[in-house]
């Protein structure tokens, strides 16, 4: 196991946040994973902040506004991590290193990002600065249609995938009815799903509405703390695996319905961790489209290449299947706040196996395993976690 361990957490409600501002998000978030982890703020040894921005809010230097959590910690460290979509977990694996490194032995760790305050053209721009600009920024529909084009690509290599598209949007949505903290809590349904409408307009390519993560804004925060404060926390949940790998960015030097990165970093957690796919009782994996976490399927090693939608439509990822897959209700329906992604599906994952989950709890939960990446599969982390105590 690594050294660093997760004793605390917090996770706001996503979606359109009037009230809050992205510094409202941070200190709220922040402070309550504090007070959950049994600390004081005097106690935490070093803060990591994951913020994607790329012009969602004016204010681009937002670390230290998490020293407004507590007048005790100003003068500690305190450091914004950016990886596109990986962000909140790129913000985690920092703290873990240094946790490892010893020179911290509570680390804050705050995801969030406020996306709703710009327009629809604006957030498709600012998505766009994920990909290599070079040769993609000129795709029509932002990253919608950059997975679009991925979507095409996959159709027709292994045919129309549709209806397991409309089934894992369908899946994701009725488990999202459980998550108090998902964006969009409401049972869809296949059909709706399905089926091309007004209320369902097709985005890019195949992709429909109901294909796409929403637009949010919303934050999330744990405490990592060494082997020793861990033996004496209320809970601990330790990492058991942890690969990061990161591919080429453009997408026109790599097969893009590969998932490679993915699939590596898949391999060297759970290499790491000593474990396979078959001992796992969920997964968290990144579901920014549809047919991302179609694709993921066939990445992590569920099924083979271009039979993903077999996972789906046989009913292995359900709640009551043989590996849940996104039982927060994913991206797909919980929200996709940028910099907060990476953190919540770890506190998530944490509360999974901390047997705190609520409705949205996977029974007798043991070992999870969680996906974030950045880009097209650019940026890919893996956590493996297991409760310590």
């Amino acid at each position: 196991m690594h050294k660093g361990a997760i004793i605390g957490w917090h996770h706001l409600p996503f979606g359109k946040q009037d009230a809050r501002d992205l510094e409202a998000l941070i200190v709220e978030a922040g402070a309550g994973a504090i007070r959950h982890a049994g600390l004081q703020p005097a106690d935490i040894d070093a803060i990591y902040v994951g913020h994607f921005n790329a012009g969602f809010s004016a204010q681009d230097f937002p670390a230290s506004l998490a020293l407004g959590i507590d007048p005790a910690l100003r003068f500690k460290p305190a450091t914004r991590v950016e990886n596109a979509c990986a962000t909140g977990s790129a913000a985690v694996f920092q703290g873990l290193k240094e946790i490892a490194a010893g020179s911290a032995r509570r680390v804050l760790v705050i995801g969030a990002e406020q996306m709703s305050r710009v327009s629809p053209a604006e957030v498709g721009a600012n998505l766009l600065k994920a990909s290599y600009v070079k040769e993609e920024a000129a795709i029509a529909g932002g990253f919608a249609g950059v997975f679009g084009r991925i979507a095409e690509i996959y159709f027709q290599r292994h045919g129309d995938q549709s209806e397991a598209l409309a089934a894992i949007a369908a899946k994701n949505h009725r488990n999202g009815v459980a998550n108090p903290y998902a964006q969009m809590r409401r049972d869809l349904g296949r059909d709706f799903c399905r089926t091309v409408s007004d209320k369902n307009p097709l985005v890019a390519g195949p992709l429909k509405r109901t294909d796409c993560s929403p637009v949010s804004d919303g934050a999330a925060a744990l405490v990592l703390a060494d082997a020793d404060t861990a033996r004496a926390a209320p809970r601990a949940i330790g990492f058991r695996g942890l690969a990061q790998v990161n591919d080429f960015l453009p997408m026109s030097q790599r097969d893009v319905i590969a998932f490679e990165g993915c699939r590596l970093a898949w391999q060297r957690a759970l290499g790491e961790a000593g474990a396979t796919l078959a001992d796992l009782s969920l997964v968290e994996t990144h579901d920014c489209f549809t047919i991302a976490e179609l694709i993921e399927y066939e990445a992590m090693g569920l099924v083979p290449a271009g039979q993903g939608a077999r996972a789906i439509l046989e009913g292995w990822t359900e709640m009551d299947g043989r590996l849940p897959v996104n039982a927060s209700g994913g991206l797909k329906a919980k929200g996709h706040p940028i910099g907060a992604t990476g953190v919540s599906m770890h506190v998530l994952s944490a509360m999974q196996l901390d047997g705190t989950a609520g409705e949205m709890q996977v029974k007798e939960a043991t070992l999870a395993g969680l996906f974030n990446m950045g880009g097209t599969a650019v940026a890919n982390y893996v956590s493996i976690l297991e409760r310590v105590r």
